[in-house]
């Protein structure tokens, strides 16, 4: 009982057929069906597909981070603006 995907190198998987593949491992484990033979290799593709997705997960994080960074350093406070007047009563 062959998953669709698990014949090819993991590094040419994208992200979301990497996430679907391992969903697919989880729920051929679960179901309690598999040869321990077969048990052994789809947990060892489900590891190396957590492994996969977490790196990718991490480098997407760095890679926001960093523009964020750049955004926040490429932003000057705006000293022009008017102070807010919400506070100011007109009773006085």
């Amino acid at each position: 009982m062959a998953l669709e995907n698990d014949t090819r190198p993991i590094d040419e998987l994208t992200f979301k057929e990497a996430s679907v593949e391992l969903e697919q491992v989880v729920r051929s484990l679960e179901g309690g069906d598999l040869e321990l033979e077969d048990a052994l290799a789809r947990y060892a593709r489900g590891v190396e597909l957590l492994r996969s997705l977490r790196e990718r997960l991490s480098k997407a994080e760095q890679r926001v981070q960093v523009l964020l960074d750049a955004t926040d350093a490429d932003v000057a406070p705006d000293t022009t603006a008017a102070p807010s007047t919400a506070f100011i009563d007109d009773k006085e």
